[in-house]
């Protein structure tokens, strides 16, 4: 069975950090780029970042630039999203997912797998 599994997530105060991890089963995460995406409540579900399959591009959403790194682990079949200097409307649901085409920067309607997300609550 093919599954993507986001971990990390939880409750942190404004100013801290999380690192959040999307681990693939069932399938090798070598060949796909890998973008985080975000639901808060009341609103439409965004892209935050996308690595390419070999690491080498990245992207960013204005929101998070500067603040979020996204990484790859190839080896550990594993994504990885650090998350500094968390503001409250960084709250949200986040997801990864995957995209077997050449890459495109992880464009919302064109993934190929969701994972069912981990939650990201920033609050004092």
């Amino acid at each position: 069975q093919l599954q993507l599994v986001e971990s990390g997530g939880g409750l942190v105060q404004p100013g801290g950090s999380l690192t959040l991890s999307c681990a693939a089963s069932g399938f090798t995460l070598d060949y796909y780029a890998i973008g985080w995406f975000r639901q808060a409540p009341g609103k439409e579900r965004e892209g935050v970042s996308c690595i390419s399959s070999s690491g080498a591009r990245t992207n960013y959403a204005d929101s998070v630039k500067g603040r979020f790194t996204i990484s790859r682990n190839n080896a550990k079949n594993t994504v990885y999203l650090q998350m500094n200097s968390l503001k409250p409307e960084d709250t949200a649901v986040y997801y990864c997912a995957a995209d077997r085409s050449v890459y495109r920067q992880c464009p919302i309607g064109g993934m190929d797998y969701w994972g069912k997300g981990t939650l990201v609550t920033v609050s004092s």
